[in-house]
């Protein structure tokens, strides 16, 4: 039904969704393309605490322009190569400028990151992780290779994985001053 672009991972709590909406209606409904009254549908689709803060800016503001801009421009940044500069110094693309208007500011949808905990880790390895590592086991297996020994061996601990390691592993006696 037409081309769609998704900006962001379908599973994040904000990604950003841009289709060709003549084309749906056309499919869906049979109206011809050069009478549709929008061409292309720009979304953006939040989740959880991304939407709750998106819906308290609105009802702040009663401005749903300035809301959905604030939230692009904190999100979506295109911008034109300067190869002897940083990317974050390349210089915002003159289209893109001109949709996203003059002086606008940001909307972040977030509070303070959360605390970290073994759960909260645990939670994320078996999302985001395991199935990759589950996937390379697989290649080892079957093709003899060694990437998973190789990774675990390249692996670099810090200081607070160190200390991580401590606080799980000491038992809770050796903590306790008596």
């Amino acid at each position: 039904m037409g081309r769609t672009l998704y900006l962001g991972s379908l599973k994040s709590d904000v990604y950003f969704c841009i289709y060709e909406k003549d084309y749906e209606q056309y499919v869906k409904l049979g109206t011809p393309l050069e009478e549709a009254d929008i061409i292309n549908r720009f979304e953006i689709r939040l989740r959880n605490e991304r939407a709750y803060y998106a819906v308290r800016d609105l009802l702040t503001y009663y401005d749903a322009e300035q809301t959905a801009f604030s939230i692009i421009n904190q999100y979506v940044r295109f911008v034109d190569e300067e190869p002897d500069k940083r990317k974050n110094d390349w210089k915002l693309n003159d289209r893109w400028a001109w949709f996203i208007g003059d002086n606008r500011q940001s909307l972040k949808l977030t509070t303070k990151p959360e605390p970290y905990t073994l759960d909260r880790t645990l939670r994320w390895v078996q999302r985001q992780v395991a199935p990759t590592l589950k996937m390379l086991k697989k290649i080892d297996k079957g093709n003899g290779t060694d990437y998973m020994e190789t990774i675990e061996q390249q692996a670099k601990l810090t200081e607070k994985h160190e200390m991580i390691i401590k606080q799980q592993t000491t038992p809770t006696k050796d903590l306790v001053e008596s």
